[in-house]
């Protein structure tokens, strides 16, 4: 299908307003030294586009939807950063287990007389509770956009695949600014590959996010998706894996470990999602 002319006021509005909010959000980074501001800037140009086009906010996919896809949206990310960093610590990119993170969690935690292992598994417990509870406000405002806005405007004239595609690569474009900037990212392996592994690894989560998004129809799924992957790797497993030299090529968002195995994973939701949705469009 060809895209509409409503579609394209849409969707050019809501590329306006996202580069608008942009850099006040960026802006904002600097003065809150927080990110946050950034991540909500995007769904604030989402919002503001719906009720400029006169668009009801309950179609960015308000409703909870079965337990089945919100649960399947905790534990994708959870068990992909799992299997990830099983492959770092057993092939010796990174070793287990960073013994001067567990020392800073015992202070942290005032727990100094734990065992290391308790501690992790502590840890574990509140990065998976607490910890991912609290990204709630940053995460939902940029999945307000892509998942609750973008993907239904894009479903009105693009096939499953070109929605999973084509909103995953404006989610990875929208970081890349920051990335570029040194402000998001490892700061030793080279531009090129930071860019390309982290793209790769957005892209494929959002294949597998957009497919949950269709079957939930409810934009929460997102939502928990991003807040799962987003604690595990950055809160848990990452800081918990010893590096080697060699680790910066493989570890996080920006190594090869994620999105090869993100792609693999990808590459099966891609596969029920032209089966499932071969004739869908417009979920909203």
């Amino acid at each position: 299908m060809k895209p509409t002319k409503e579609s394209v006021i849409t969707l050019s509005l809501f590329a306006a307003l996202t580069i608008t909010f942009y850099f006040i959000g960026y802006w904002l980074i600097f003065r809150m030294s927080k990110a946050t501001p950034l991540m909500l800037s995007v769904g604030v140009a989402a919002i503001v586009t719906c009720i400029i086009r006169k668009q009801s906010l309950s179609t960015l996919g308000w409703c909870w939807g079965s337990w089945k896809y919100a649960w399947l949206s905790y534990l994708i990310p959870l068990s992909l950063a799992a299997l990830a960093y099983f492959f770092i610590w057993f092939t010796g990119f990174g070793e287990w287990y960073n013994e001067s993170f567990v020392s800073e969690q015992k202070t942290a935690y005032n727990i100094q007389d734990w065992s290391d292992l308790s501690t992790i598994l502590f840890h574990l417990l509140l990065t998976a509770s607490i910890t991912f509870f609290i990204s709630l406000p940053s995460v939902l405002g940029e999945e307000i956009a892509w998942r609750g806005f973008l993907v239904p405007q894009l479903s009105k004239f693009l096939g499953f695949v070109a929605v999973a595609l084509t909103s995953g690569l404006m989610w990875a474009l929208w970081h890349w600014p920051l990335i570029i900037q040194g402000l998001y990212g490892n700061g030793t392996t080279p531009l090129w590959y930071q860019l390309t592994t982290f793209t790769v690894f957005i892209m494929s989560s959002a294949m597998i996010m957009t497919y949950l998004r269709y079957k939930s129809g409810s934009l929460w799924t997102a939502v928990i998706y991003h807040m799962s992957s987003n604690v595990f790797i950055q809160k848990f497993f990452t800081p918990l894996t010893s590096e080697t030299h060699q680790s910066v090529w493989v570890i996080d968002e920006f190594g090869f470990a994620l999105p090869v195995l993100a792609t693999l994973v990808a590459c099966y939701f891609c596969h029920k999602g032209k089966q499932s949705f071969k004739n869908t469009y417009n979920i909203s």
